[in-house]
């Protein structure tokens, strides 16, 4: 198993350790066809991007591209902020990025007082090994569904890491609307009980680094052991060997921008 491209990757634009620069000359170096830099959201308290940071981050891609012939992808990993669906990535941002992930994160600017259950109440019962009331599982998973339906999602990250949902009705939604599932290589964040549930949907898949510094662009390892153990098909990922997904964030943009 070979990776063509790592679509989640940070710099010291969020809560990564090295430049744009850096983290693309180390995609060269290990082979990889495309890299995509992707901060943490606008509403991220502590690690999002700003809106004013914009112009700056865009003219490094775009530097970066130029210096090492490395196809260079503007990202986002997008928070997901309450039950809506409603994320932080505005319509009217769009024409700024070429591919469009989101997550559930921990200290987020949350929609309403009620869905701060999704980021901080998730997290305390991790935390405590406590174990998610039906009530808490059915309202993340309506969140992830909704901002799958409402919002031209490329990849959802990390489902179910430090949250509660039903992975495989999210895996059914991610797979009617064309959103690529993530398997990080950074942390299994699906047990491998749920994973092999979520095969079953027919749903697609992206390896993905979740890279915070250099060293770990492209890594496979916890991927590729979870992946073996389990027996994920392999021509169900779309960014390995060869293989480029079709991202709809792309596809949205060409009809409705």
């Amino acid at each position: 198993m070979r990776l063509t491209s790592d679509y989640h990757t940070h710099t010291v634009y969020s809560d990564g350790n090295n430049t744009v620069l850096e983290n693309v000359e180390r995609a060269k170096e290990i082979g990889l066809r495309e890299i995509a830099i992707t901060e943490h959201g606008f509403s991220h308290v502590f690690f999002g991007i700003h809106r004013k940071q914009m112009p700056a981050f865009i003219r490094d891609i775009k530097e970066a591209e130029e210096r090492t012939g490395v196809r260079t992808l503007v990202g986002i990993e997008s928070n997901i902020r309450g039950i809506s669906g409603l994320c932080d990535l505005n319509e009217s941002d769009y024409e700024n990025f070429d591919v469009y992930l989101a997550g559930i994160h921990v200290v987020v600017k949350f929609e309403k007082c009620a869905d701060k259950k999704l980021g901080l109440g998730s997290w305390m019962r991790t935390k405590a090994h406590r174990k998610p009331s039906k009530k808490l599982i059915d309202y993340t998973t309506k969140a992830y569904i909704h901002a799958i339906e409402k919002n031209p999602i490329d990849v959802l990250t990390h489902l179910n890491f430090m949250c509660f949902a039903d992975a495989v009705e999210v895996a059914k939604c991610c797979r009617d609307y064309g959103t690529y599932l993530e398997i990080s290589s950074k942390k299994q964040h699906l047990t491998d009980e749920e994973l092999a549930a979520v095969v079953d949907t027919g749903v697609r898949f992206v390896i993905n680094s979740d890279a915070h510094e250099i060293a770990r662009i492209g890594d496979l390892k916890l991927a590729e052991e979870q992946i073996a153990r389990v027996g994920v098909p392999l021509d169900r990922i779309d960014n390995i060997d060869g293989r480029m997904p079709n991202f709809r964030f792309t596809e949205y943009k060409k009809l409705h921008c």
